[in-house]
């Protein structure tokens, strides 16, 4: 008899043991999956606003190429041997600038289709690592573009009575327009692109 109500009693134990490790896993795997979802919820977030920043960014890389490459002015006036025109090909800084936002605004529209992998998987590291890489390279390469027009145009506004740089503006009213608003516009592109580097590196250190 005590034999039998022994291994009656060990039957017994043994279901109520796997029974309360099922209850034990079920609630880790609960509380796992309440502390993942916010956070893949907030990753989703970044991703959702880094896409719209892109698109923002192709805009303003976009409206300075256009702008600063269709940028001309002829005088109405003109001599038996001269005539007065300013075209942007004029000064190679306006030409690099050109060309440098022309790979900016490529690269923006290359790199949406990663920007909506990290927000259909946002906990995938290696596609926002590499547009961290490369939005660091556009950082670089549209300052230098903006920063060298800039100073150009200064010139063009001012003039410099060291160098006998005389200011053009006065007369290529319209040019010297054009020029000032695409240099405004590839600012903001880099300015667009800081933001960018700042959001990918905030949401891989949040990985």
């Amino acid at each position: 008899m005590d034999s039998t109500r022994s291994s009656g009693e060990m039957a017994i134990g043994m279901p109520e043991s796997k029974s309360t490790k099922a209850k034990a896993a079920a609630t880790t795997a609960a509380t796992t999956k309440a502390t993942l979802h916010p956070q893949a919820g907030w990753k989703r977030g970044v991703a959702i606003f880094d896409f719209i920043i892109r698109l923002c960014g192709i805009a303003a890389a976009l409206a300075a190429t256009a702008t600063m490459g269709t940028t001309d002015q002829t005088l109405p006036f003109f001599t038996q041997f001269f005539q007065f025109q300013a075209s942007y090909d004029d000064l190679p800084a306006f030409t690099f600038f050109v060309i440098a936002n022309a790979i900016a605004s490529g690269y923006l529209v290359l790199s949406l289709p990663f920007s909506i992998v990290g927000i259909v998987r946002p906990h995938i590291v290696g596609t926002r690592l590499l547009l961290l890489i490369f939005d660091t390279v556009m950082v670089a390469l549209t300052t230098a573009a903006a920063a060298s027009a800039a100073a150009i145009v200064y010139l063009a506004h001012n003039g410099n009575s060291n160098t006998n740089w005389l200011a053009i503006c006065q007369q290529f009213n319209d040019f010297c327009q054009r020029i000032s608003g695409a240099v405004v516009a590839s600012f903001i592109a880099a300015v667009i692109f800081m933001f960018l580097v700042v959001l990918s590196a905030v949401a891989l250190r949040r990985t």
